[in-house]
């Protein structure tokens, strides 16, 4: 992926397609609630996922990672995905963003 326009569109891709990925205990997206952390998309096509959870314990958290790995194995210019799962640092809802505070009502 030597031209920018073009990575810049795959990770649009990616982004829009880590917006369809929910907790399925909360009506929100998994991007705007600020768990991801890191969208790392080499020239080769691999993409490496950081991403941390609401709680360590989270029960939905193999549902999760497979529905962001398959989802966005599905973005073309995506080869292949590894989903890390992080807890530094620590999720809080000052990281979601403004509209999924609205949402929430934290607003």
């Amino acid at each position: 992926m030597s031209d920018t326009n073009e990575f810049l569109t795959v990770e649009e891709n990616i982004v829009r397609m880590l917006k369809t990925v929910y907790d399925p205990e909360i009506p929100v997206n998994i991007y705007d609630l600020g768990l991801i952390y890191k969208i790392d998309l080499n020239d080769d096509g691999h993409l490496v996922i950081e991403m941390t959870l609401t709680a360590p314990n989270c029960p939905a958290v193999d549902f999760i990672v497979e529905d962001v790995r398959m989802k966005t194995a599905s973005v073309e210019g995506v080869k292949s995905v590894d989903v890390e799962i992080v807890f530094d640092p620590p999720w809080d809802k000052d990281m979601m963003s403004e509209e999924a505070q609205l949402e929430l009502g934290f607003l």
